[in-house]
């Protein structure tokens, strides 16, 4: 059963502009059966055949890095290739390919790393490329409805039926396509084997691990901090790592799409704001498998269920741009000061500073709102302002704040 992606239509357009087109996530999120039904439409209706290769398989992927050239004129183009991660040396030939033939939509790639961290190679095809990054199934997706960017003054009034309980089974099953289309598959059946494949596959080639039991625990402590702000020196002690190995493992996380740090608000005129990032990860099911709970009841009534409310909300959001093509990375922070003020979110647009509080009750009420007065003193523009909860309805708390259901994101 394919599930159509909210992105689809920015795939075409951009294959329409750029001569590649490179769809980066992690592993099983659903770019390689996007691109191949894209591979399909054009099959069927423009009748254009899109040949497809992956460099899984190691004799290919051997071809593929020893000799490039060899490699390509293997195949004609437009021509897919999944996992271009394996074979960076392909990169540079394909710049030569389409700087000959002067045409747009001749090269799709996938990659299991974020194509902005790939090491050196994205320069090779600076102002060739158009890029996606793809993340598991947002909310929207899931039950195929159309999505918007998420912004508080473009809010549909939208009645909203969940309940708590609704919302935590979402959280604990995640959106790996997978998990949803086949129902009766346990979570940490799924998950263990994710996990044992990306340890094998991307692990080994990102960095050098000896103590994979390690790893897996660092994994855990990620997880268990989610919505909270990095501190390195406490992960590196909990796991028995130096920082500077947390570092690079945290990194890693983040080049495989796994797990998403929200900067800090970086406002010059304000001196005393916290330097760290938040961690979330980008699929809850995944959190909720490595701090190991596997009952969704018990971690609603747990002293964890705010945070992953949390990662939920941050994460749909962040879903929301990313399948509209639009990078998230100087759009959206947070605000902390030494003063203990904070805002959970602010989506920066248009000049314009939206802040946004996440509550896991139904009628959090105007106390929610306290810390937004904190932004007056920045010199943006401050828009309205949202509290995303568990509220049945849209409503006003005041000229410019709203509580929002979560369906709304």
């Amino acid at each position: 059963m394919y599930i159509h992606r909210i992105m689809e239509p920015k795939l075409n357009y951009l294959s329409e502009h750029f001569p590649v087109v490179i769809v980066c996530g992690a592993r099983q999120v659903g770019k390689t059966t996007l691109l191949n039904q894209l591979k399909e439409k054009h099959a069927n209706e423009k009748n254009r055949q899109i040949q497809y290769v992956t460099l899984d398989y190691p004799r290919v992927r051997n071809l593929a890095k020893e000799d490039p050239e060899l490699f390509l004129q293997q195949y004609q183009t437009p021509l897919i290739i999944d996992e271009i991660q394996y074979a960076p040396e392909l990169l540079p030939y394909i710049k030569i390919h389409i700087d000959r033939a002067g045409q747009n939509g001749l090269y799709y790639l996938t990659g299991s790393q974020m194509f902005h961290m790939m090491h050196n190679v994205s320069e090779s095809l600076a102002g060739r490329v158009g890029i996606l990054s793809m993340y598991s199934l947002s909310r929207s997706e899931i039950e195929q409805r159309t999505s918007t960017p998420f912004l508080p003054d473009q809010v549909p009034m939208t009645e909203s039926a969940d309940t708590i309980t609704d919302i935590f089974d979402k959280i604990y099953r995640g959106g790996m396509p997978r998990m949803i289309t086949d129902k009766d598959l346990l979570p940490e059946d799924y998950f263990g084997a994710y996990m044992q494949t990306y340890l094998e596959r991307d692990i080994r080639d990102l960095v050098h691990i000896k103590d994979e039991g390690r790893f897996l625990k660092f994994l855990a402590c990620t997880a268990a901090r989610t919505s909270q702000e990095v501190n390195l020196a406490d992960i590196a002690k909990d796991v028995e790592i130096d920082r500077k190995t947390a570092d690079s493992w945290l990194s890693t996380l983040v080049s495989s799409g796994l797990v998403y740090l929200l900067p800090p608000y970086s406002g010059n005129t304000i001196k005393r704001i916290v330097k760290r990032p938040k961690l979330y990860f980008m699929d809850t099911g995944l959190a909720c498998y490595l701090s190991m709970w596997n009952n969704p009841r018990a971690l609603e009534l747990s002293a964890m269920a705010g945070a992953m409310f949390e990662n939920y909300v941050l994460s749909e959001i962040i879903k929301g741009y990313a399948n509209q093509g639009i990078d998230t990375r100087s759009r959206l922070c947070y605000y902390r000061d030494n003063n203990g003020m904070e805002i959970d979110l602010i989506i920066l647009e248009n000049g314009k500073l939206y802040p946004i509080e996440i509550k896991k009750s139904a009628d959090p009420g105007k106390n929610a709102l306290k810390n937004f007065s904190v932004l007056d003193n920045l010199p943006e523009t401050i828009g309205e302002g949202a509290v995303v909860c568990m509220t049945p309805l849209v409503i006003p708390l005041d000229e410019k704040n709203k509580l929002v259901p979560v369906k709304c994101i």
